[in-house]
């Protein structure tokens, strides 16, 4: 053992600060406790899961909410001299998913996002941290805690990680200068840009540099390699030249390497993304089917029924928990808040994302303004009479297009329609409709199968869109009907995709008749750009897209101030030209 860690010495002694100290095993345990960071607290009982890939896909499948990782790491006095030489050791988490707190032996050294109540989502910062020398417990055991809520979707460590002391590496950078801030290129035949190579440090660097395109389908397009030399404090410009691409997705892999360290970057672009081709597939019975559907709902009487929350009302709106029923009679329920002010306003309709709890926001579009908080069936506290569950809800009935789980979701937007305008205090000529990720597909839908009564659409990061293309991009819903399609031999692909066609928002969308802003991120691996545009550009009416080039699934902050502002504008737009009338 001694002669292992002498070894162990001798080996970080040679190969000094480009060292990483951590593997990515942690353990890991679900729920949420303060005492969890601390030094002594025993562990031994927590699961092994590892960094790199979302918890859901470690036996936590639709786990939403707060989960904590822990590691112990040794940290050896060999280091102290480079640590003190060059301020502390790095700590390198990259991307999680939402939000976290980051403790170093017990003490906090670092947060991104926001926690309940006050939730605010992280996920688009890139977690960096610095241990500084005397936090560092020397030829000892240290403990790492790391506190993390996910909001929805995907949650945990998505990233590698690293521990090693801060050295050449963080004086060397790659930054690419893209012709736009979203990173989108609006001609494909011209895609180029120059890659800065900077070295701030006081050497001399050489390496190996290498560049690697792929396209959202894993296609690659290019590699480039070559051997350079950035003299020290100088900066060094590659030209990359692409030109001609095809419209679409791209990841650029930049990696440099030199006998020291090893430096890598990616970033997505996206090329002509409104020119992106998926024709519609929509069944020679598509429009009959949806006719049914609504009158089938129509046929139901709503039975709506509202109970005041006190505990939820404010000095400026009332709070009531509805009850109503949709398509098949089945009871749905969702949150209404109304101003207190009488008066007759615009209204908007929430919808949601997949597997989640729709619950009153306090963050809202700003606006005095009606706003309804819907749970679809399988959802929430919509859950009595429909509840297929997650993993499977996605799957439910699938082999009946008649009882598909979405007919009724579907359904149940509509539904909420109904009741925004059942409202006196709602003016339903301006009523908006907005979600994010499955709720940004049924904001899709919503506008197109009751397009004379939404007069805005806001979607962003929109699921459900493109399914043959979406099951080549992305792992996950494709995993599901994989093993659905295995196990189900007689109905196959085939009869899994005859039914989707029918739930395709990029089939839906030429119906829509209302103004459309989309917003979407271009790391989204979740619900990919692609399938988003799959969508969009089907669209024959004013429509506009933001594209967030940092951002994954969840989008920064900034997205919903610039969702509501245009809001107020197109809102401001229809009131005056219907006062012009």
């Amino acid at each position: 053992m001694r002669r292992l860690i002498l070894s162990f010495f001798l080996f970080i002694s040679l190969t000094g600060f480009s060292q990483n100290l951590l593997s990515n095993d942690w353990q890991f345990k679900t729920g949420d406790s303060l005492i969890w960071k601390n030094i002594n607290y025993n562990s031994h009982t927590w699961k092994i899961i590892r960094s790199g890939r979302p918890w859901e896909d470690q036996g936590y499948a639709n786990y939403d909410g707060f989960g904590w990782y822990r590691k112990i790491v040794f940290i050896p006095s060999i280091l102290k001299n480079d640590a003190q030489k060059y301020n502390g050791l790095s700590l390198q988490l990259g991307t999680i998913d939402d939000a976290d707190q980051v403790y170093f032996n017990e003490k906090l050294i670092g947060t991104s996002g926001e926690f309940p109540p006050h939730y605010l989502s992280g996920y688009y910062s890139v977690r960096n941290y610095t241990i500084t020398p005397e936090k560092i417990l020397w030829d000892k055991e240290n403990v790492i805690a790391v506190r993390v809520y996910d909001g929805g979707g995907t949650g945990g460590l998505l990233s590698d990680v690293s521990l090693k002391v801060t050295g050449l590496e963080s004086l060397v950078d790659l930054k690419p200068q893209f012709p736009r801030e979203d990173r989108l290129f609006l001609d494909n035949k011209n895609v180029e840009f120059p890659l800065v190579v900077s070295n701030l440090s006081k050497y001399n660097v050489e390496g190996e540099f290498k560049c690697v395109i792929i396209s959202d389908f894993k296609d690659t397009l290019s590699v480039r390699n070559e051997n350079i030399i950035i003299s020290a404090r100088s900066s060094k410009t590659l030209k990359i030249n692409k030109g001609v691409i095809a419209p679409g997705f791209y990841t650029i892999y930049f990696d440099f390497k030199s006998k020291l360290f090893n430096i890598s970057k990616s970033f997505n672009v996206g090329v002509e993304p409104e020119k992106i081709v998926s024709l519609t597939d929509r069944p020679t019975d598509f429009d009959n089917f949806w006719m049914r559907a609504k009158k089938e709902l129509a046929a139901v009487e709503p039975q709506f029924k509202m109970i005041r929350k006190d505990s939820l009302c404010t000095d400026k709106r009332d709070v009531f928990l509805v009850e109503m029923r949709s398509l098949d009679n089945v009871l749905i329920r969702g949150w209404y808040a109304r101003p207190k002010a009488t008066g007759k306003y615009p209204a908007l309709l929430h919808v949601q994302g997949y597997s989640g709890n729709m619950q009153v926001s306090s963050i809202t579009s700003g606006e005095e303004m009606p706003e309804f908080f819907l749970n679809i069936r399988g959802h929430g506290n919509s859950r009595d009479e429909v509840n297929p569950g997650f993993p499977g809800y996605i799957l439910h009935n699938i082999k009946d297009r008649e009882r598909y789980i979405y007919r009724g979701a579907y359904m149940d937007c509509i539904r909420a329609v109904d009741f925004l305008c059942s409202r006196e205090e709602v003016d339903s000529r301006y009523l908006v409709v907005e979600g994010g990720s499955q709720g940004g597909a049924l904001s899709f839908a919503t506008a197109a199968l009751d397009n004379v009564r939404i007069k805005l659409c806001m979607p962003a990061v929109p699921f459900l869109s493109d399914f043959p293309d979406y099951f080549k991009i992305a792992k996950w819903p494709a995993n599901e009907f994989t093993d659905y399609e295995n196990a189900n031999k007689d109905f196959g692909w085939n009869g899994i995709f005859e039914t989707l066609k029918y739930f395709d928002i990029k089939n839906l969308a030429p119906w829509i008749k209302c103004p459309v802003f989309m917003q979407i991120g271009l790391k989204d691996t979740t619900c990919p750009p692609h399938i988003n545009f799959a969508a969009y550009n089907q669209l024959s009416v004013p429509k506009s897209y933001i594209a967030y080039p940092e951002a994954g699934h969840g989008l920064l902050p900034i997205a919903m101030t610039r969702k509501y502002e245009w809001m107020k504008k197109e809102l401001e737009k229809l009131k005056s030209y219907d006062n012009s009338k």
